[in-house]
C-alpha cells in the first residue's frame, strides 16, 4: 500500500478494511470551502487506489456535520466571473457547477460503499453529499436543510435529482420549496436514514459495525451490488436485468463461494482476495 495524501479538510484513519474520513474543520462547522471540493473526489480516489480499504465510513467533528457551501467557493472572481459577455458567464458557470457535481458524484463512482454518519447539522451542500452516499446514519440531534431555497438560489449539486430516489417524491418537493428543516425522526420514518441513535458515539460504534459485516464480504460481490444498484436507479427494470445477466456472465466466478462454503465448514471467517488495486492507465 501506498501512503495517503494529507487534506487541509479532512483526517483519514485505516483499519480493518474499513476508512474513515472525518471532516476536520469543526471551528469552521466543516463548510464546504474550495479545498473540500478539491480534496474530496482526491480523497476518495487515494483510499481506492492506496489502502486496503472495502468500506468508507464519512462522519465529522464539533457541532455540526456541516454548514454546507463556503460561499468564498462563488465569491472568488477568478472561479466565477461576475462581469463580462453574459453569455461567456453562463458558461463557466454551467461547467463550474459541473465540476462541483463531479465532485459529490465521486462518492458513486468508487467501488467502495460509502456510509455516512452524520450529527447536529446537515445543512444545503452537505445534504448533497449524504444523497451520494450508499447509506445514511444519524443522532437523534440531527437534521437535514436544503438551505439554498432560503438563500434565493435553487440546489444545484444533487439533492433534487437523487433525493425523490430516496423518499417521497411529495415530501422531497415540500422540503424543496419550503426549505425547512427535517428532524432525524422524521428522516428515519422517510427512509432517508437507515438508522437514528442517542448520541455520535453509540452511532459511530454502530456505523463501524455495519462498515465489519460489509468488509467481512467478498470485496468482488459487494462491488457488484453497487453497481447494479446505481445502474438499476438510473434504468428501466428490464434494462438492468439484462446488464445484470452481462456483469455475471463476466464477473462470476466460484472462488470466493467455494471460500465460504469451506469457512463455514470450517466455522471460520471466510478470506476473500483484494480486488486489482486502481492504477493511472499505463502506470506499473
Amino acid at each position: 500500500m501506498s501512503e495517503l495524501s494529507s487534506y487541509e479538510s479532512f483526517s483519514i484513519e485505516v483499519k480493518d478494511h474499513i476508512a474513515h474520513v472525518q471532516f476536520n474543520r469543526p471551528e469552521a462547522l466543516n463548510t464546504m470551502n474550495k479545498a473540500f471540493w478539491l480534496e474530496l473526489p482526491r480523497c476518495m480516489q487515494d483510499i481506492e487506489a492506496n489502502t486496503d480499504a472495502r468500506v468508507i465510513v464519512i462522519s465529522s467533528t464539533g457541532k455540526h456535520f456541516s454548514a454546507g457551501m463556503d460561499l468564498g467557493v462563488f465569491s472568488d472572481p477568478k472561479a466565477v466571473p461576475m462581469n463580462g459577455d453574459p453569455g461567456r458567464m453562463a458558461e463557466n458557470l454551467r461547467r463550474v457547477v459541473l465540476q462541483l457535481q463531479d465532485t459529490l458524484t465521486s462518492l458513486e463512482k468508487i467501488r467502495l460503499p460509502v456510509l455516512a454518519a452524520i450529527h447536529g447539522g446537515c445543512i444545503g451542500g452537505a445534504l448533497d453529499l449524504v444523497c451520494a452516499a450508499d447509506s445514511r446514519y444519524c443522532t437523534e440531534d440531527a437534521y437535514f436543510t436544503i438551505k439554498e431555497t432560503e438563500l434565493g438560489m435553487t440546489a444545484d449539486v444533487g439533492t433534487l435529482q437523487r433525493l425523490p430516489k430516496l423518499m417521497p417524491e411529495g415530501v422531497v418537493r415540500e422540503l424543496a420549496y419550503t426549505g425547512r428543516k427535517f428532524s432525524a425522526a422524521e428522516a428515519r420514518n422517510l427512509g432517508f436514514v437507515n438508522a437514528v441513535y442517542p448520541d455520535q458515539e453509540t452511532m459511530l460504534e454502530a456505523v463501524m459495525g455495519i462498515a465489519g459485516q460489509i468488509a467481512a464480504n467478498s470485496p468482488l460481490a459487494v462491488t457488484g451490488c453497487k453497481e447494479m444498484l446505481n445502474y438499476s436507479r438510473d434504468h428501466s427494470v428490464e434494462d438492468s436485468l439484462k446488464y445484470m445477466a452481462t456483469w455475471q456472465a463476466g464477473m462470476f466466478r466460484p472462488t470466493d463461494m467455494m471460500k465460504s462454503f469451506q469457512a463455514k465448514a470450517q466455522k471460520q471467517a471466510p478470506q476473500y482476495d483484494a480486488l486489482f488495486p486502481l492504477k493511472r492507465l499505463f502506470d506499473q
